[in-house]
């Protein structure tokens, strides 16, 4: 729901009651994972995609329905071959979907995490599906609720667990002693990740174009200011001038962070890498040949690092798509990302088998 908090809160500005259904599971292969939703307002319009067009048709059906009676509903849409009118993913795999009705006037809790996602604010969005009530948790505060305070504690402190690991996924929670259960959907709306591009050369601005494009909160940051500058790199969402290791020192720096050094000179890359390896950003890169590569880790091991810090190194950076121009390489230096968060082999399609969507 996040990816359509913008539009969302336009729709609820206006004060018409809307519908979202939310993919709260997925079992196989499927476009997309639990979190995608998709919102339907009375008079037909919609935001959003579940599954690229499978099953569209029949979930805003569904959501037409919901927003007239006002009761939530959950689907499971499965692949039939057999059936010429099933409804369901033709990549063969199970997804279901919850649906809610949403009225701005009275669901504040989730008009607020809405608003909160758009800041850029750190929330939870819990759900417990057989009703639809909803709890917008934070840090600090609770909004909404289920009516039963117990199950309210039992979410909330689950749902502040999986905010702080940014994940998002069903629970089952038990109360009453363990007598009673209650399938809660939580989506983990934190901060976008960053990525960090060190040294503003036409590279960066390609790499910072597909961040964003990606979802990174991009930064570019050069010590010289006459290469440094706004104009040069629209997409980023910064531009900073200074030394890259002090400032890579001062960065909030987690393991979604993704650290690209574009500047392969030896003054600048060696002092940055060795201030990267020793964090914990998920993804270290850095551009150069196989020679600058090999003088990188000579003068990377002088300085003091080992052998389990230098291979978290991806150098040359980016997978081998023989890539040439600046938006080529910004392309593998992506794929690269992405295969090393995912665990992918980054083989073609073609030579592998098994289901392509698989959870991370």
């Amino acid at each position: 729901m996040r990816d359509i908090a913008e539009q969302l809160l336009e729709w609820a500005d206006e004060g018409e009651p809307f519908a979202v259904a939310s993919v709260v599971g997925v079992r196989g292969s499927a476009p997309r994972g639990p979190g995608a939703a998709m919102a339907v307002r009375a008079d037909g319009a919609v935001l959003g995609s579940l599954s690229g067009g499978c099953i569209e048709g029949a979930v805003h059906d569904a959501a037409l329905e919901v927003l007239a009676d006002g009761e939530p509903v959950r689907h499971t849409f499965d692949y039939d071959p057999d059936d010429p009118f099933a409804v369901g993913l033709t990549c063969g795999g199970v997804i279901d979907v919850h649906i809610r009705r949403c009225d701005p006037r009275r669901d504040t809790a989730l008009v607020g995490a809405l608003r909160s996602a758009r800041n850029g604010d750190p929330v939870a969005v819990a759900r417990e599906l057989r009703t639809g009530a909803v709890l917008a948790v934070r840090a600090d505060r609770v909004e909404g609720g289920t009516g039963d305070a117990d199950l309210d504690a039992r979410v909330a402190s689950e749902a502040r667990a999986m905010l702080a690991q940014g994940t998002t996924g069903l629970r089952e929670i038990c109360t009453g002693g363990g007598t009673r259960d209650h399938d809660v959907f939580v989506e983990s709306w934190t901060t976008p990740p960053r990525m960090l591009v060190f040294g503003a050369i036409d590279y960066a601005a390609a790499l910072a174009r597909i961040g964003k494009y990606l979802g990174y909160h991009v930064t570019v940051c050069d010590a010289r200011a006459v290469f440094a500058t706004p104009a040069r790199f629209p997409d980023a969402d910064e531009v900073v001038v200074q030394w890259p290791h002090k400032y890579l020192a001062d960065c909030d720096v987690d393991e979604r962070t993704a650290i690209c050094v574009l500047t392969h000179d030896a003054k600048f890359d060696v002092p940055v890498l060795q201030e990267a390896l020793r964090g914990p950003a998920g993804y270290v890169g850095a551009l150069g040949s196989r020679r600058t590569h090999a003088d990188r880790l000579r003068r990377l091991r002088d300085a003091g690092l080992g052998d389990a810090e230098l291979s978290r190194l991806r150098s040359p950076i980016g997978l081998d798509l023989r890539a040439s121009t600046p938006e080529e390489t910004a392309v593998s230096i992506a794929a690269e990302i992405i295969a090393l968060r995912t665990g992918a082999p980054a083989l073609p399609l073609t030579h592998t088998e098994g289901p392509i969507h698989v959870p991370t």
